[in-house]
């Protein structure tokens, strides 16, 4: 169990590391880090404990598409490699401004970033279903061209533009576990199951081995608090509140939701699947499933995080 009095799970979006308005060099990564470090740094003064995990979606395509450049010239990475590398890196930059944050306010504390490894069924009926899109947009000739040559599976998401879908497995059991509790009751931040963890499966022969996939970072999470006993979740993202009828003249926020209001919501094509939807299914399962008595999820825009553990701010989703 966690010795801190108020520990969190953390779910950091996309823009928490790359504003989705630059360009996502790394010097712009790390500025945007650092802003989020401060609001991160607000909560850790405050009294809370945080374990983070967080998106990769933008970096991933990046390294990819280098790939793709460089096939001349060099060997491919397979994409679970990818993901390993982009959780390590982005984990780096976390808990490097994270720490020199903390340093600035003079209250020195130890980031620690693990790079996790996710065990998912690889009998999943995900792997012969690849619904997850990844990488660039790509014309129809350079995405027929990956399908006849590469074998990627292909999605077209508008009338010009296509992109590669690979399988997003339910995720089983976090590899890590027992090190990532043994850092949590050390009382120290931890960085961990970046992307949604490194997915690997069990072969035939009983052994461990990567698998082409994404893991949905929000069932990740959710499935860390469940571990490690933390009775709330924050997942921050880019909008304030969740909302009904969203971007519509009717749209409305939600500030409480329970979790038949939120199923049925679901049920009902209120949450984009691209969007709020797997955030209100992670929800739903934590809520589910956990053991506390009073177990809640806050799904808030990143700026906001102080706010929405204050209760001014954000979707509080309770049993």
């Amino acid at each position: 169990m966690p010795t801190a009095a108020k520990s969190l799970v953390v779910a950091l979006g996309g823009n928490a590391i790359s504003a989705p308005d630059r360009q996502g060099t790394i010097g712009e990564q790390f500025a945007q880090t650092q802003e989020t470090a401060r609001l991160l740094c607000d909560a850790i003064l405050n009294g809370y404990q945080l374990v983070l995990t967080h998106g990769n979606g933008p970096q991933v395509g990046n390294v990819l598409r280098r790939v793709e450049i460089a096939r001349t010239e060099l060997y491919p990475i397979p994409l679970e490699v990818c993901v390993a590398d982009t959780q390590a890196g982005m984990g780096y930059m976390i808990a490097q401004c994270l720490m020199n944050e903390l340093v600035e306010r003079n209250q020195p504390q130890v980031a620690s970033t693990l790079v996790t490894t996710v065990l998912v069924d690889r009998d999943d009926p995900a792997f012969s279903n690849p619904s997850k899109p990844i990488g660039p947009r790509l014309t129809k000739a350079v995405a027929e061209a990956h399908h006849r040559v590469d074998g990627w599976e292909i999605q077209q998401i508008d009338d010009d533009a296509f992109r590669r879908i690979v399988p997003s497995p339910e995720p089983r059991e976090i590899l890590e576990i027992n090190t990532i509790r043994r850092i949590v009751e050390a009382g120290e931040q931890v960085i961990c199951c970046g992307g949604g963890g490194i997915p690997v499966y069990l072969n035939e022969a009983g052994l461990y081995q990567g698998a082409a996939a994404v893991i949905d970072k929000d069932l990740t999470t959710v499935l860390l608090a469940l571990n490690l006993e933390i009775s709330t979740v924050v997942i921050l993202t880019g909008v304030e509140y969740v909302c009904l009828d969203f971007n519509k003249p009717s749209q409305k926020a939600l500030r409480e939701l329970r979790v038949a209001e939120a199923e049925q919501y679901l049920e009902a094509g209120q949450f984009g699947e691209g969007s709020m939807g797997p955030k209100i299914g992670a929800a739903i399962e934590f809520l589910k499933n956990s053991r506390d008595d009073s177990p809640q999820v806050i799904i808030a825009e990143l700026s906001k995080f102080s706010e929405a553990l204050a209760g001014t701010s954000g979707t509080r989703i309770t049993r």
